[in-house]
């Protein structure tokens, strides 16, 4: 039996690989849309203003698992219909890999926007309108005021949001996608052995949730450095 046990744990453990490109993948589209939407609804634009509160509200209004069904169900079955009303002879449709990420990516996109939002409003304006006096470019004042600022303010949140993506990446396994959650399921189901293999998924994302937090607590004090020096 033990060796039953070390050969499914090794199984699982070995889809980690699956469930890190998920996340990351995930954690990447995220940060881009987040971004993009925080940028948006501070504009001046009034359609991008909306847009942008439109996307956020109708997404963290509704379940993770409704958003993911959605997105490899539903939104293959309407692109196939729109491609058979135009007599094309094609078929669409998503991976399990590529519809959870475009659904995390979505869902999380909508959290990190908030976080973003409050993190650029929250940069001191008086160093943006020294940079202004001073001339620079706006790409250079992104990159050496902007965008520094921005992470350290927007760091807990955005740690916050990671967090909680790679535990939400276990959803994508009810889609098919083989990652640590779907191993585990399978071996537990196999074996009549749930608590044993649950707690080694268990153990994983425990892992996952420590080396993060290790990580983003050292850039965070990276980005705190100049403030401490400058502290009276």
């Amino acid at each position: 039996m033990t060796g039953v046990v070390a050969e499914f744990a090794t199984t699982i453990l070995a889809a980690g690989a699956t469930t890190l490109l998920l996340g990351l993948a995930s954690l990447l589209l995220a940060t881009v849309l987040g971004l993009a939407a925080a940028f948006a609804k501070l504009s001046r634009s009034r359609a991008l203003r909306h847009t942008a509160a439109l996307y956020t509200f109708i997404v963290r209004g509704i379940p993770d698992l409704v958003v993911m069904l959605l997105v490899y169900y539903s939104v293959p079955a309407l692109l196939n219909q729109a491609i058979d009303a135009l007599g094309w002879d094609m078929r669409i449709e998503f991976s399990p890999i590529a519809a959870g990420i475009a659904a995390l990516g979505l869902i999380f996109g909508a959290y990190m926007t908030e976080t973003f939002k409050t993190a650029l409003q929250n940069i001191p304006k008086g160093q943006i309108e020294a940079a202004v006096a001073y001339g620079l470019t706006r790409r250079r004042m992104f990159t050496r005021i902007i965008l520094p600022h921005l992470v350290r303010l927007a760091l807990p949140g955005f740690t916050n949001n990671w967090l909680v993506l790679a535990k939400a990446t276990a959803l994508v396994s009810l889609i098919g996608l083989q990652d640590v959650m779907f191993r585990a399921k399978g071996a537990a189901e196999a074996t009549g052995m749930p608590f044993t293999f649950y707690l080694i998924a268990a153990g994983f994302y425990l892992s996952v949730t420590i080396l993060s937090l290790a990580a983003l607590t050292l850039i965070a004090r990276r980005f705190e450095m100049g403030l401490r020096e400058l502290a009276p």
